[in-house]
């Protein structure tokens, strides 16, 4: 299959079935590998084609790779710390609870690449913004972290495409994870933690319920 354009030059795999069904969280990596801070932005430019509520993209990256920042990062993540010490990098995914003031970047960007009318853009705005304003801290943060989820899971799939392996972490200091990494702790919600590097072992299988189990149709 040929790629287009815009595909990542350093894409290795475009197997969906390996991708989606080979994944498993590895937990530890080749510590001597480092990802390029140039394909890690082209991994989360591609996870970013997720899906989120009226595209307001509310998912922010903060991206753990230096020793420093590690060991920083280390007394925060509880069980968590063989993936912080072999991984390339830690991806912090953060839920931004203010995330419609980017509202007229995102849809001012669509304008100039011809994806809507200008009419449609101002429509859209004068709906949305005043609508997300009005949310609650709990239905924002519902918002926001259903969203950044979403980016969160396509990141590890397009990791994987990449060559490497994930691991989702979700076992972290909550109430710390913010300001340690000099965010504002009311505006940006943690979501998860994803450790990403080069497998040194594999990981393990585990089951599923089968869709019979977990599935009703009304």
């Amino acid at each position: 299959m040929k790629e287009g354009k815009n595909m990542s030059k350093n894409k290795i795999n475009n197997d969906f079935s390996d991708i989606m069904f080979g994944r498993k969280s590895v937990r530890v990596y080749d510590e001597t590998y480092k990802i390029s801070q140039e394909e890690m932005l082209e991994m989360i430019q591609e996870a970013t084609t997720a899906p989120s509520s009226v595209n307001m993209q509310p998912w922010r990256f903060v991206v753990v790779e230096s020793s420093k920042q590690k060991e920083k990062l280390k007394k925060l993540i509880r069980f968590n710390t063989v993936q912080n010490d072999t991984s390339s990098a830690m991806v912090l995914v953060f839920g931004d609870m203010l995330c419609y003031e980017y509202g007229e970047d995102i849809y001012n960007q669509a304008v100039e690449e011809g994806k809507i009318p200008a009419e449609v853009r101002d429509q859209q705005l004068a709906a949305i913004i005043p609508h997300y304003k009005n949310f609650t801290k709990e239905q924002m943060n519902d918002v926001v972290k259903i969203d950044s989820s979403l980016a969160a899971m396509q990141f590890m799939l397009v990791a994987r495409a990449h060559g490497y392996e994930v691991n989702p972490i979700g076992g972290f200091e909550a109430d710390q994870l913010a300001e340690a990494f000099d965010l504002e702790k009311e505006r940006y919600i943690p979501v998860m933690i994803l450790s990403i590097g080069k497998a040194k072992e594999a990981g393990y299988p585990s089951a599923r319920l089968s869709a019979e189990k977990i599935t009703e149709f009304k």
